[in-house]
């Protein structure tokens, strides 16, 4: 295990840089590739995905949402992984800048910071939520009051304790150029994943039958269709791996295409079922009264849950510096180059100050953010969004622009580019959408 996490945080830190994809250095076997792909993808959107099946009005209409975009995730990743065995790049945006030109790179760069810094908020936003909680937990424990009663102290409001996390723990993390400690706690991610899905089972089979909402399995009428495409951001973000599927295929020892299209379908089915049960058996335990963040749900004192927040906690304060550091580094790089074009050359005073900025500019402007904006799931459909450029849009217009130049039959060609096309347009429909619903959260009209 301790391996697979070191060739984890090699993979993400290689997000920066372009090597060639035959660098030299330890190279990924089938288990390594899928242990990483389910790394990236089971993470904070688990928790959402109960409140998303409410949201599609039950569990018929949401399992079809989520087979539906089962295609197109699988077949992005395919995408992606054709894209960088002939564009011989091996990080995301490189491959989109070598196969679609400058302007789309830039277009994909920004993307890229964007989306992680909005996955920071919903970090952080999760932490806060967990702090709440425990904070009551605690409360009720030591005075054997309901949290209900707790009096308000500006020392026992959850955004007190998240902002001393971020200046104790988070900022000292993220200041360094890497983050070593990464390759010993990398796997906790899924671990905690992997644990909220049982422990939401268990819950559900061992809750008295009087506590457990009725859950409808579907619902009709055309406001439950506008409800099932509401819910598409959520899956996205949830099954979200495709910016790290390049850097992976990349380091994978074999990489035949066929070999990848097997990692990617086991990877994304296991995916789908762990996201499945969650959403499947929270939404049951709770039916409509479920609450955008799962844990949210259940009572303080419940001891099952308090490890799930605990290791849910751990897993995002120690994950935060990653995606800190990957938005960092495609801020820093132009910088530096510009830096170096004028005065001739970089001084390590200069990059120690820049990256030192942009750390604390990060850090600060993703916790007034997730102070404000304390609800997830507006938070994740924002991210969604942006989401659908890296799971649709670009793997899309990658396949267009190859078909263009790759010695491949006309039918081929035709089909192929008929694929990327579809791909390119249900991208652009679900950014819209989604774009659209979070702006009207934001404005308090939904």
């Amino acid at each position: 295990m301790e391996e697979l996490a070191r060739e984890s945080i090699s993979l993400l830190a290689s997000a920066s840089s372009k090597p060639p994809l035959d660098a030299a250095g330890p190279r990924l076997g089938s288990l390594g590739a899928i242990f990483i792909m389910l790394k990236s993808a089971l993470g904070a959107g688990l928790l959402n995905f109960p409140w998303a099946f409410e949201r599609a009005g039950g569990i018929r209409s949401a399992v079809t949402v989520e087979l539906v975009s089962l295609v197109f995730l699988i077949s992005g990743l395919v995408i992606l992984g054709y894209a960088s065995s002939i564009s011989g790049q091996c990080t995301y945006q490189a491959v989109v800048k070598q196969l679609c030109g400058p302007a789309i790179g830039q277009l994909c760069e920004l993307c890229f910071v964007f989306n992680l810094f909005m996955i920071s908020v919903a970090f952080l936003v999760i932490v806060d939520d967990q702090l709440e909680k425990l904070c009551g937990s605690l409360y009720q424990l030591l005075t054997e009051l309901p949290e209900t009663q707790m009096p308000y102290h500006f020392y026992t409001d959850q955004r007190f304790g998240l902002l001393l996390l971020c200046l104790l723990l988070i900022l000292p993390l993220s200041i360094p150029k890497e983050i070593s400690i990464q390759k010993y706690i990398s796997v906790l991610g899924t671990l905690a994943a992997t644990y909220l899905t049982v422990a939401i089972i268990v819950k559900y089979h061992t809750m008295p039958t009087v506590l457990v909402h009725v859950a409808p399995l579907y619902t009709s009428g055309i406001s439950s269709w506008g409800s099932m495409f509401s819910v598409i951001p959520t899956i996205c973000f949830g099954f979200q791996c495709h910016e790290a599927s390049i850097a992976i295929y990349s380091s994978m020892e074999n990489q035949r295409l066929s070999h990848w299209v097997f990692i990617s379908v086991v990877s994304m089915i296991f995916c789908l079922v762990i996201y499945s049960l969650t959403g499947v058996y929270g939404f049951l335990t709770f039916g409509k009264e479920v609450k955008a963040d799962i844990l949210m749900s259940y009572m303080g004192d419940d001891v099952l849950m308090l490890i799930a927040r605990l290791l849910f906690g751990v897993s995002i304060i120690t994950i935060y510096p990653i995606i800190l550091l990957l938005g960092r580094s495609v801020i820093q790089d132009p910088l530096l180059s510009w830096r170096r074009r004028r005065h001739g050359l970089v001084t390590a005073q200069f990059e120690c100050r820049s990256r030192c900025l942009l750390t604390v500019l990060w850090i600060t402007s993703t916790l007034l953010i997730a102070v404000f904006v304390p609800d997830i799931s507006k938070v994740i459909s924002a991210i969604g969004g942006i989401s659908a450029f890296f799971i649709f849009i670009f793997p899309g217009l990658c396949l267009i622009f190859a078909m263009q130049s790759e010695p491949v039959s006309c039918r081929t060609s035709l089909l192929l580019t008929a694929w990327g096309v579809v791909t390119l347009i249900c991208g652009a429909f679900i950014f819209g959408q989604s774009t659209t619903i979070a702006v009207m959260q934001l404005l308090g009209r939904i």
